[in-house]
């Protein structure tokens, strides 16, 4: 029966896709929780890992890009087989970014691993850390379940990402006016901070890509932001 041999050839070709996004999504989620302890112990060793790690991220975007343009180009796909598709190539463009985000962090990690910092100044981003590695792992769950609910959720926490940066701006920027002995370490700290934010982003926008694949719409509502660090100000110190 040469059309139920398409049809399994064609299944097999998804199936294909699926299992690369989720090597993609284990990948991603080991080198954001890992750059995170690593900023934490400030350790060198593992931040390199994470470094070395990313060509294999990159490897993997790469491919289901390939193959996802071929699948449409022989196949043709309507409906909902072309939303997975393209859906696929969305998210892979998501996760490779996150990599990207993980290894800038692991090269602020080396860049800073010989500097003594009091663990407080740290706290702050592994917290923002931890909130965003729950979402990588819950949006990448409702990607794997075509759960809009669970993605919605996602996308709604997002605004807290946002405000928590926002806080933390202030926070290290009042560190550095305090002492300007701090202002390397901070400096790293708030790039370290901003890469967190903008993982954040992406899981939203994965979120974004479950919608659309599920419903063939595309989320109309306003975007949920919190990040109010562009218009940051912190009051300047005054003698008593």
């Amino acid at each position: 029966m040469p059309d139920q041999h398409i049809v399994s050839s064609y299944d097999t070709d998804l199936q294909n896709l699926r299992r690369s996004i989720a090597e993609m999504g284990g990948i991603a989620e080991k080198m954001v929780a890992d750059s995170a302890a690593a900023l934490v112990r400030r350790d060198a060793s593992l931040a390199q890992s994470i470094i070395a790690a990313d060509s294999r991220l990159d490897g993997l975007q790469r491919e289901i890009e390939e193959r996802a343009i071929l699948l449409i180009a022989r196949r043709q796909p309507m409906a909902i087989d072309l939303r997975e598709t393209v859906s696929a190539i969305r998210v892979s463009g998501d996760l490779e970014r996150i990599g990207d985000l993980a290894k800038n962090i692991a090269k602020r990690v080396v860049a800073i691993s010989d500097q003594a910092q009091p663990q407080k100044i740290v706290v702050g981003v592994q917290h923002m850390a931890e909130l965003v590695q729950a979402q990588l792992k819950d949006v990448l769950d409702a990607y794997a379940t075509q759960d809009t609910a669970a993605a919605l959720d996602v996308w709604t926490r997002d605004g807290g990402i946002d405000a928590l940066y926002t806080s933390l701006f202030r926070e290290l920027l009042t560190y550095m006016m305090e002492d300007p002995r701090n202002i390397s370490f901070c400096t790293h700290l708030l790039f370290c901070a901003k890469n967190v934010e903008r993982i954040g982003d992406h899981t939203t926008n994965i979120a974004e890509t479950i919608h659309y694949l599920v419903t063939g719409e595309t989320l109309v509502a306003e975007r949920p932001k919190n990040d109010r660090s562009s218009y940051a100000t912190v009051a300047p110190q005054t003698d008593a």
